[in-house]
């Protein structure tokens, strides 16, 4: 079975491809990373310029396997979705009163019994906590006896039309998507460990175009959002500061920049004249970071305004985990500190899961901008349990996933 994660992002687009085999092993057998078209703030904007895209990306996975284009699972990203909770009740029918897995779906279907609006379609059904005759805080009904059944859920809703230009595009390239995930999901898959989510945590994931933030408390779910607001927004704001071309502003960003003007010398100068011939002035340092501060800020400030929506603004022990390409920012942890009043580090994306992985691999995902596609990866390993019913072992990946996500 080949489980292929795409990661359609507004700069780069990434894709794994891995095979799991009943033997017990999940071995990588690709990694691809090119540059993107036809993407705005994590939403297909024209079709036709991510075909182009993914034809030439998907023929290089045809190399491995045809059979890895049959299981693709990509990100929805854009600030188009939307969270809401949702109860289900049922009556449980058997004369034992014995609670069925037949129930249990029963009663989430129950819950996705909602008003969605026109031209909106439910993303994921997210279980927080089932209820047995009044009864609450149930991770698993199964097995249990009670004549009343409820569901509190959490409904991810998506705009539908965003939704048929992203799998418009996969299946025009000769792609079959085999799931659809919320980036702010795909992304804490991989950088928050179970004990994080128990403790609270949020992910950040600080993309090209747009940022994406999920928080956890008790393993639930408390909110997720992307804003459409990444470090491309930093760039273009060096851009017009400095007034120098992008390429250039992108340059001065990675390796002159920092998030944490405070500690600068307002003495230090960069010479714009070593990075572009066509500039021949010098510009301070601490200007420089103090630009990048300012939409960094803002980005911190979205995502505490979510965390005041569910009242955990500084008040998540586990901190804040923040990774993707904008993360990769000098001393970005530093300001996310001072903003979010929290512990925070760096989300290295987990892929011990993987059995087989050569160093080059390794080293390739290793990089913060991956988190989001090794997410997608554990989310089709997921998809592949409960539809092959493959029995976890105690050894191989099935068990080092289990190993990974269990207390």
């Amino acid at each position: 079975m080949f489980i292929t994660a795409l990661d359609l992002g507004t700069s780069q687009i990434r894709a794994l491809v891995a095979e799991a085999k009943k033997d017990g092993q999940l071995s990588l057998l690709g990694v691809f990373k090119t540059p993107s078209l036809g993407i705005r703030k994590g939403e297909i904007v024209s079709v036709n310029d991510a075909v182009s895209v993914l034809n030439r990306l998907f023929n290089e996975v045809r190399q491995i396997d045809k059979a890895a284009l049959k299981n693709i699972f990509v990100n929805v990203g854009g600030s188009h979705a939307r969270l809401q909770n949702s109860r289900g009740i049922i009556a449980v029918s058997r004369a034992d009163n014995e609670i069925y897995s037949d129930d249990i779906d029963q009663v989430i279907k129950a819950s996705q019994a909602i008003n969605l609006g026109p031209n909106r379609m439910i993303l994921h059904t997210i279980t927080r906590e089932f209820t047995v005759d009044g009864i609450g805080g149930i991770s698993d009904p199964l097995g249990m006896a009670g004549s009343r059944l409820e569901v509190n859920s959490l409904i991810i809703d998506a705009f539908k039309p965003t939704i048929n230009n992203l799998i418009k595009a996969v299946e025009a390239a000769g792609g079959k998507i085999g799931g659809l995930i919320y980036n702010p999901l795909a992304a804490s898959r991989s950088i928050l460990s179970k004990t994080q989510k128990e403790l609270g945590a949020v992910a950040v994931d600080i993309g090209f175009g747009a940022t994406s933030m999920a928080a956890y408390e008790e393993d639930k779910l408390l909110c997720a959002s992307v804003f459409p607001v990444g470090s491309s927004n930093i760039t273009n704001d060096l851009a017009v500061g400095l007034k120098c071309p992008i390429k250039t502003a992108e340059t001065i960003k990675l390796s002159y920049g920092s998030a944490f003007p405070k500690e600068i010398s307002n003495k230090e100068k960069i010479a714009l004249e070593q990075i572009d011939d066509s500039l021949k002035s010098t510009v301070s340092k601490r200007f420089v970071s103090e630009i990048i501060e300012s939409r960094l800020a803002e980005i911190f400030e979205f995502v505490n305004n979510e965390l005041k929506l569910v009242g955990k603004s500084g008040q998540l022990p586990a901190g804040a985990v923040i990774t993707g390409a904008g993360a990769k920012i000098p001393d970005i942890v530093e300001l996310a500190k001072q903003e979010l009043k929290l512990p925070v580090q760096l989300g290295i994306p987990d892929f011990s899961a993987v059995e087989s992985i050569n160093a080059e691999f390794e080293n390739q995902l290793e990089d913060l901008e991956f988190a989001a596609a090794i997410g997608l990866l554990l989310w089709g390993v997921d998809q592949v349990l409960e539809n092959q019913g493959w029995a976890p072992t105690k050894t191989g990946w099935l068990g080092k996933i289990l190993k990974h996500f269990l207390p």
